[in-house]
């Protein structure tokens, strides 16, 4: 009997460390920014905060807007964001991920400030590099999803899986449905701003729900590669982080959702690329609309 008892307790074991692990118990929503500017107005407005912290990631409980909230910066780019995503949900027991930030805009209807909420995300440089031939390139075969390519780039498939052993080729991880639906009756009415220190926008920035959005490790300021990504993934926005942190979502079967401000146009800007200006501002809309999306959770 002590013999079934010792070995019961070595199967166990494993699980009560795991359980140790776990920084807080209470249900609550990520929020999420990729770097400080982002995250420093949500941060603030936070109350009864405590500090933990793991691998090189400070996570910070507290209240916001009413929500039982454990705030992160995910770090700037994919490798970054799919790692402390899946850390934070290892170490608490989170119901939604909710990621606040900037972006460049790729929707030429959009502008510098406005607040975009996609409805799903892909990865615009997961590709495969074809080889060169005489008049074009050549991709590998069965190692490219049959879209346009740019030069020798062609879109790939992400290959992931919710259940081990079923493996998905996925252009696309969704937004939580649900969010988006109060998404869109929160941004009603929320006034953003126009102005940084001196230098103000033409138009009123505006909230977009819906529509693409694409991620992928690099700083995007070109205009070529900008009307590719619109015409070729139907996208309004790009950024660094995203589509890592909604594929961590999707595998984890928690619900997910975006708010990427606009700090430049991705190589669209008319002289220089705005974002050392607007890059304050653009934070600043993106966490206004994310506090009126957690105040507007049930």
């Amino acid at each position: 009997m002590r013999l079934v008892v010792f070995l019961f307790g070595l199967l166990l074991a494993p699980s009560l460390a795991w359980a140790a692990d776990r920084f807080d118990t209470t249900p609550r929503t990520a929020v999420v920014s990729a770097f400080p500017p982002e995250l420093a107005a949500l941060e603030a407005a936070t109350t009864g905060k405590v500090e933990h912290a793991a691998a090189g990631t400070r996570f910070v409980t507290g209240t916001l807007e009413g929500r039982p909230v454990v705030l992160f910066l995910s770090g700037v780019s994919m490798v970054n964001a799919a790692m402390t995503t899946q850390q934070a949900l290892d170490r608490f027991a989170i119901s939604a991920i909710v990621f606040s930030g900037i972006a460049g805009g790729v929707d030429p209807t959009l502008d510098v400030g406005d607040v975009v909420v996609a409805d799903q995300w892909g990865q615009s440089l997961e590709m495969a590099f074809a080889r060169e031939i005489p008049g074009g390139f050549s991709p590998p075969q069965g190692e490219h999803a049959g879209m346009a390519n740019f030069q020798m780039m062609f879109p790939r498939a992400v290959l992931a899986a919710q259940t081990p052993g079923q493996v998905e080729k996925r252009l696309w991880f969704p937004a939580d449905p649900a969010l988006l639906a109060i998404a869109h009756k929160a941004v009603e009415g929320v006034a953003l701003q126009r102005c940084a220190a001196d230098r103000c926008l033409i138009k009123t920035p505006k909230v977009v729900v819906g529509g693409n959005g694409v991620s992928g490790p690099a700083f995007v300021d070109n205009a070529g590669y900008r009307q590719y990504v619109f015409a070729t993934y139907q996208a309004r926005v790009i950024d660094m982080e995203s589509a890592a942190v909604a594929q961590v979502a999707w595998v984890n079967k928690t619900p997910f959702i975006a708010f990427r401000s606009l700090s430049d146009l991705a190589g669209g800007d008319p002289a220089a690329n705005q974002f050392p200006i607007f890059l304050g501002l653009a934070s600043e809309n993106s966490a206004t609309v994310v506090r009126a999306f957690l105040k507007a959770l049930p």
